[in-house]
């Protein structure tokens, strides 16, 4: 049987492994760590803005498992925030053990603590790769979807230091990217000053910690937004350094944002201990993750794969990237929807199948492509792309592709002869 091997077990690399199982070829998860998802485990958001098209669209095209895992895992469901419309928040406690569930029904191999470290080549072809413990691996299709965060010293260079992220590169080693240990040169992200990468966007707070009022708001609605004293406020430059540049509206400068996931997502790149507990409310507040919040969050796109828009990487026969490693893209969404294709795509080329290309008539081709293109120039460098905001919603509002309405939504993809063509 055709095997796929895939490195990263986070929301790109189970979209991956699902897609890949519905093709029934063997399908084997690397993961670092100890559990899947990734920066999904304090992530949450789902939906919003032009997500939920992008979310309906992949329902239509087959590949809609996880989102539907994730409307099920919902606390709250089409609710609004500061630029933000018909959003569902998840529970980052229940989601991973569901995701996990799901993908061993579906027949995937999943190996924690599998830190792979060495790639074998046969000219441009992946034959194998083994892990930091001997374990070797071989297949006919690989996927990296490593992501593009840590290790510990890009965050201490490029950041404010280690600040013991989910990502636990201390315990469980520094991300290694397949993608390079396959000797293709990598992309490196920036900011709008030109220094390297971008700070992960928000943090979570242990909700426990918080007065009784701010709690009973967020279980019952979703969200809390609490004014900041202006002696306290940060400046709306401070937003610039996240990842996440749908939430660099001023209303994140001018209040704490707190969305319910389980704990309390704070909308920010980092707030400073002392500070945020003389916010009323907050006197007693208490970081969850990462637990030096207070300092600062993980450094991303430190490395992403140049790839065609069959996310296949280039000057790799047998390698395809999805999520943060195939762009500037921002959101559990998009790594789904781009873990969903490659996944796809290389089954496909494990079975000798012709691979899909989506068409830019879809939001998710259209996005595919245009970051693509963007990444190869120097401005695109500096932006980030999701469905929820920024450039790529403008860009799916001017062409007409954002919408709510299901049946419009489905009525391009079947204009496209594209329905359930990822059901296997």
């Amino acid at each position: 049987m055709a095997k796929v091997v895939i490195v990263g077990g986070g929301w790109a690399g189970c979209a991956s492994a699902v897609a890949a199982a519905k093709k029934q070829v063997e399908v084997v998860v690397l993961e670092r760590t100890d559990m899947l998802l990734g920066t999904g485990l304090v992530g949450g958001i789902m939906r919003n803005n032009g997500r939920f098209t992008a979310t309906e669209e992949a329902i239509a095209l087959g590949c809609g498992d996880l989102f539907q895992l994730t409307d099920q895992e919902a606390r709250h469901k089409n609710i609004e925030f500061p630029g933000h419309k018909h959003a569902s928040l998840y529970d980052v406690a229940t989601m991973e053990p569901t995701v996990k569930k799901y993908l061993q029904d579906q027949g995937v191999e999943i190996h924690f603590q599998a830190r792979v470290a060495e790639v074998e080549m046969e000219g441009k072809t992946i034959k194998k790769v083994m892990t930091a413990k001997g374990d070797a691996f071989n297949g006919d299709a690989f996927i990296d979807t490593t992501g593009t965060a840590g290790p510990m010293n890009n965050c201490t260079r490029h950041g404010n230091g280690c600040a013991c992220c989910i990502l636990r590169c201390p315990s469980f080693g520094g991300r290694v990217s397949l993608t390079a240990e396959a000797g293709v040169e990598e992309i490196i992200g920036v900011k709008k000053d030109g220094s390297v990468g971008a700070m992960s966007g928000s943090c979570k707070l242990f909700k426990e910690s918080l007065d009784s009022a701010i709690v009973e708001e967020l279980n019952r609605t979703g969200v809390a937004i609490i004014p900041i004293p202006p002696d306290l406020m940060a400046s709306e430059e401070k937003l610039t350094m996240k990842a996440c540049q749908q939430y660099a509206l001023k209303e994140f400068a001018e209040n704490i944002i707190l969305l319910d996931t389980g704990h309390a997502k704070l909308m920010t790149p980092y707030f400073p201990l002392e500070l945020l507990r003389k916010i009323p409310g907050m006197g007693n507040a208490r970081y969850e993750d990462p637990y030096a919040g207070g300092l600062g969050n993980s450094m991303r796109y430190m490395g992403m794969a140049p790839r065609n828009d069959a996310l296949q990487v280039e000057g790799v026969n047998n390698l395809f990237c999805a999520g943060e490693k195939a762009g500037l893209l921002v959101g559990h969404t998009e790594a789904i929807v781009t873990g969903s294709l490659a996944g796809y795509n290389a089954a496909c080329q494990a079975r000798s199948e012709e691979l899909l290309i989506l068409p830019d008539a879809l939001v998710i081709g259209d996005a595919i492509a245009f970051v693509r293109t963007e990444m190869q120039t120097e401005e695109g460098k500096t932006k980030k792309y999701t469905f929820s905001g920024s450039v790529l919603f403008e860009r799916m509002k001017q062409k007409g592709y954002y919408s709510t309405n299901l049946d419009e939504i489905r009525g391009r993809v079947a204009n496209a002869g594209l329905m359930n063509v990822m059901l296997g």
